[in-house]
C-alpha cells in the first residue's frame, strides 16, 4: 500500500474530519448526533463546557500519527499535552474501536454517538480533559508542563516503544516544560526507546499570543538545535498541503528514529544522538468559525474555549453551528446508522497497535514485581538500644545497591534524583550502577556517568526527575525519587496530579493498579546543616494527609532498620504514594529486625525498653515520629527517669503515622478502643513530631485524650546548629521534659525542675554563640537503661 498516496490521504483527510465533527458534537450536543433532524433546543446541552482551540491540530496529529503505525508497524502511543483537549483522545478512540471495547454502552451507532456526545463535560459523564477513564491516556490532560518528562519516563527500558509526545506551545512556556527538553540527555538509544515531540504552535494561549509561536523558524531552529533536537517544519492550513507536509515530515521523523536505533544497536554506539522533532504551526481552532461578532476566531485567543456561543436556552445561533458541524461533510463519513465508513474506518491500526490500546497505556498486566533481597541481612544489631551510630541512609543504600543487581536483566527498576544521590548517602549504589548520561563525559572531572545507568539524576530539576518518575511507574515500572524535603514543595502539585490520577484510575474497573510512586524526603528541617531557613519546610506531610487515604502512605522511620523494613513493604507496593522521610547523617540506632518490622507492620509500638509503666497506667505518655524527634523524646524520657524514678513513662514510636487516624476517616486507622490502648483516655501526651503541629492535633481531635501537647516545627529557623533548630521549635530533649512536668498532677512541686531546664537552654543558647557546635551533653549523649 502507498501510505504517501493521494488516495490514502484523502481517506486520512477524510478521517481527520470525521474526529473533527465527534469533536465538535461532544462540546455542544446531547441528541441528533447526525444532523438528521434541525437543530432545536432539547439536542443543545444547557451549558457547553470545553475547549475547540487545540482539537483539530491534535486530530490532524493523531490521523497521522496512525498513518505511521500502520506503515512502519510502529509500536506507540499519544501524550496530550495541551490542557483541555479531552475530546482528542475520546473521539479517536471511538473512531477505532477502542472505546466501545471499554465502555460498550457507547455504541459505533446513533446511539452510542448520541450517548458519546452527552457525556462529554456533564455531570455523571467524562472529564474535559485527557483523564484516567481516557483510553490511551497515561498523562492527566489538565496538567501542563509534563508531557515530555511523562512521555521519557515511559520509554526508558522500553527499547522498541514511541511515545507520541504533543507539546502545546502554552505549555511549553512553564518552567517543567522547558527544562524537560533535556529529557534526551538520558535516552539511551540501544536500551530505551523514542520520544517523538510534536510542538504545537497554533500561536494563542486563553488571551494571550504563545512566546514560540512569535519566533521565526530560523530562532526556533536556533533553539532547539541548541537543545539538541532537530527541527522538522510542517506549516500552513490549506488542508492538502498540510496532509502531504505531515505525511513527509512523519516519514522522515521515524526514518530517523529508526535509523539512531539501529545504528547504535548495531555498533553498540551510546553517542548522544540528535533526535527528531516536529514543530507544527497552524491556526488555533482550525476548520472552526473564520470570526465571531465582528472579530478574529479561527486563528486568535478567540477559538480556545466554545467558540459560538449556543445552547439549549440561547438558540439564536444555532443555524450557524449546524453549518459549523455540516462543513465537516458527516454525509461522507458516516453510514445511515452512525458508524464510521468501512473505506475510512480501514486505516485506523489493529488491535494493540491502535494508541488507545497500546499495553503500556494500562500497564498493570506487564508488571514484574521487584526481586527483593531479604531487609534482614542488612540490619543492624540493636540488640543494645542506641550503642550503635549509623546513617540511615548509608544503610539502606547497601540494601538498594543489591535490589539493582538482582534486577538487572528485568531493566524494571530505577533511581531518580535532582543531583542529590551522593548527597543523600546512597553511594554504595553507584558500586552496582552508574548514572544515565548521553553528553560527553569528562573522566577524571565526571564521575559514576554512564550511557547505561540505572541512576537519573544529572539534571537538576525536581520537576523533571519526579515526571520521569511518573512515567516510568505508570507504565508498569519500579523506583524511587529522593529529594531534599524542603525541595519537594517544588512538585507538590504534581504529587496531587498523581494523586489524583490513582483516584479515578481506581473508579475504573478496567485499569489495572500500577506501581506506587515512592518519595523520599530527605535534608530535613531538623539536620538542616547550616544551610538555613531557606532549607525548612515538612509541609509535604500535611499536604498529602489531606488527600484520600487509602491512596497516601506516610513513614517516617527513626532508624536505619525501620527505613529498610518500610523499603521492604513499598517496592512492590500498588497504587499510592509513598512518602519516606528519612535522614543521612550519623544517628543512634534503636531497634531490632523484629521490632523495626512490628512498627511498620502495625504503624507503631509501645516501646518496653524506653517505658517504666510495666504494661500498667502511665503517669505520662511520649511519642515520636521522626528521626530527631524520636532522638530527643527518648533523651527527655532519660532526664525525667532520672530525676523522677518513680514516673511511670510509656513511650510509643510511630513509623506508619497515618495509622493514627480515626477509623471513622481512613479504615486503616486506630480504632477509639486501640487508640486509648496506646494514649490512654486523658493522661498527657507529650508528641515530639517532624513536621507541623496541626496534623498531630487533627489525628487527636475527635479522640477521648485531648490532653495533647505537640511539639513539632513552629516555622522558627536560621543558620544554626541541629540541635538549636529542635531548641528554636521546643521540640528538644528539655523543652519535652519540661512540658511533661508542667502536664503532671501537682505540678508545683517540680518547680525546680523546670527552673533546671530553663538554666540548661540558657546554657545551651550561651555555648552554642561562644563555641559554634553543641553542648557536649547534646553531642555525647548516650542512652541508659531505663530505672523501672
Amino acid at each position: 500500500m502507498d501510505y504517501s498516496s493521494k488516495e490514502y490521504l484523502d481517506k486520512v483527510d477524510a478521517y481527520w474530519r470525521a474526529t473533527n465533527y465527534i469533536s465538535v458534537g461532544q462540546l455542544y450536543l446531547k441528541d441528533n448526533p447526525l444532523l438528521k433532524e434541525p437543530l432545536k433546543s432539547s439536542d443543545v446541552k444547557v451549558k457547553p463546557i470545553g475547549h475547540w482551540g487545540t482539537i483539530p491540530g491534535q486530530n490532524f496529529i493523531y490521523a497521522h500519527l496512525n498513518r505511521v503505525i500502520n506503515k512502519y508497524n510502529l509500536d506507540m502511543f499519544y501524550i496530550e499535552g495541551p490542557g483541555h483537549g479531552g475530546q482528542v483522545m475520546v473521539s479517536n478512540s471511538y473512531l477505532d474501536g477502542s472505546y466501545t471495547e471499554i465502555y460498550p454502552e457507547i455504541t459505533q451507532d446513533i446511539d452510542g454517538m448520541k450517548r458519546l456526545f452527552k457525556q462529554f463535560s456533564f455531570p455523571g459523564g467524562v472529564a474535559s480533559h485527557a483523564a484516567p477513564e481516557t483510553p490511551g491516556s497515561i498523562h492527566e490532560g489538565g496538567e501542563l508542563g509534563y508531557s515530555l518528562s511523562h512521555g521519557a519516563g515511559a520509554i526508558l527500558d522500553n527499547p522498541d516503544l514511541i511515545s507520541a509526545v504533543v507539546v502545546g506551545d502554552g505549555e511549553a512556556e512553564t518552567g517543567p516544560l522547558a527544562a524537560s527538553w533535556y529529557s534526551n540527555r538520558f535516552i539511551n538509544p540501544i536500551t530505551d526507546g523514542a520520544v517523538l515531540p510534536i510542538l504545537d504552535l497554533n500561536g494563542f494561549k486563553i488571551s494571550n499570543p504563545t512566546i514560540l509561536s512569535r519566533k521565526t523558524n530560523a530562532e526556533l531552529n536556533l533553539y532547539f538545535e541548541g537543545m539538541g533536537w532537530k527541527p522538522i517544519f510542517v506549516e500552513g492550513e490549506e488542508p492538502e498541503k498540510m496532509h502531504a507536509d505531515m505525511s513527509e515530515a512523519m516519514d522522515i521523523a521515524i526514518e530517523k528514529i529508526k535509523e539512531i536505533q539501529n545504528y547504535a544497536r548495531a555498533n553498540n554506539d551510546t553517542t548522544r544522538p540528535v533526535w527528531p522533532l516536529i514543530i507544527f504551526r497552524q491556526p488555533k481552532g482550525w476548520t472552526g468559525p473564520k470570526e465571531w461578532g465582528g472579530v478574529p476566531n479561527e486563528n486568535s485567543f478567540r477559538a480556545h474555549q466554545v467558540p459560538i456561543p449556543v445552547d439549549a436556552n440561547h438558540m439564536e445561533h444555532a443555524d450557524a453551528l449546524t453549518s459549523w458541524l455540516k462543513s465537516y461533510r458527516p454525509e461522507e463519513l458516516f453510514d445511515e446508522n452512525g458508524r464510521l465508513l468501512p473505506e475510512i474506518a480501514e486505516i485506523t491500526p489493529k488491535g494493540e497497535k491502535r494508541m488507545a490500546m497500546n499495553p503500556v497505556t494500562n500497564a498493570g498486566r506487564l508488571i514484574k514485581d521487584l526481586r527483593k533481597p531479604d531487609f534482614r541481612d542488612y540490619t543492624l544489631d540493636n540488640s543494645e538500644p542506641g550503642k550503635i551510630i549509623a546513617q540511615d541512609m548509608l544503610v539502606l543504600a547497601q540494601y538498594l545497591k543489591d535490589v539493582v543487581i538482582q534486577n538487572e536483566d528485568n531493566r524494571n527498576f530505577r533511581i531518580f534524583g535532582p543531583d542529590e544521590t551522593m548527597s543523600n548517602r546512597l553511594a554504595p549504589v553507584f558500586e552496582a550502577t552508574k548514572r544515565q548520561w548521553l553528553d560527553s563525559i569528562k573522566e577524571p572531572n565526571d564521575e559514576f556517568l554512564a550511557a547505561d545507568g540505572r541512576i537519573i539524576d544529572s539534571q537538576l530539576s525536581e520537576h523533571q526527575a519526579e515526571g520521569l518518575l511518573e512515567g516510568y511507574v505508570l507504565t508498569g515500572r519500579h523506583g524511587f525519587f529522593a529529594s531534599y524535603e524542603a525541595f519537594l514543595r517544588v512538585v507538590d502539585s504534581m504529587l496531587t496530579q498523581h494523586f489524583k490520577w490513582l483516584r479515578k484510575a481506581t473508579d475504573q474497573s478496567w485499569r489495572e493498579d500500577i506501581p506506587s510512586l515512592n518519595v523520599i524526603a530527605t535534608s530535613t528541617v531538623f539536620q538542616q546543616d547550616h544551610n538555613g531557613y531557606t532549607h525548612q519546610d515538612p509541609g509535604l506531610l500535611g499536604h498529602l494527609a489531606d488527600k484520600k487515604p487509602e491512596f497516601i502512605r506516610e513513614y517516617l522511620p527513626a532508624d536505619a532498620n525501620s527505613l529498610l523494613a518500610v523499603f521492604d513493604k513499598v517496592l512492590n507496593d500498588r497504587q499510592k504514594i509513598n512518602l519516606i522521610v528519612s535522614s543521612k547523617h550519623p544517628r543512634h540506632q534503636w531497634f531490632t529486625a523484629s521490632e523495626a518490622k512490628t512498627l511498620v507492620d502495625n504503624g507503631l509500638k509501645i516501646i518496653d525498653w524506653a517505658s517504666t509503666d510495666q504494661g500498667a497506667e502511665p503517669d505520662v505518655v511520649f511519642a515520636s515520629a521522626g528521626t530527631e524527634p524520636t532522638i530527643e523524646s527518648l533523651a527527655a524520657i532519660s532526664i525525667l527517669n532520672e530525676k523522677l524514678p518513680e514516673l511511670k513513662i510509656r513511650y510509643i514510636n510511630v513509623v506508619d503515622l497515618l495509622r493514627l487516624r480515626s477509623q471513622k476517616l481512613d479504615p486503616r486507622g486506630l480504632s477509639d478502643n486501640e487508640f486509648d490502648r496506646y494514649f490512654t483516655k486523658d493522661k498527657p501526651v507529650v508528641f515530639a513530631f517532624h513536621g507541623y503541629e496541626g496534623l498531630i492535633k487533627d489525628f487527636f481531635f475527635d479522640r477521648n485524650n485531648r490532653n495533647l501537647h505537640v511539639h513539632g516545627y513552629r516555622e522558627n529557623g536560621d543558620i544554626t546548629t541541629a540541635f538549636d533548630m529542635r531548641v528554636l521549635n521546643q521540640m528538644d530533649r528539655f523543652d519535652l521534659v519540661k512540658e511533661a512536668v508542667l502536664n503532671l498532677p501537682d505540678a508545683d512541686k517540680y518547680a525546680h525542675i523546670v527552673q533546671e531546664i530553663d538554666d540548661m537552654i540558657a546554657k545551651h543558647n550561651q555555648y552554642i554563640r561562644d563555641e559554634g557546635v553543641d553542648l557536649p551533653e547534646v553531642e555525647n549523649w548516650e542512652w541508659k537503661e531505663l530505672t523501672k
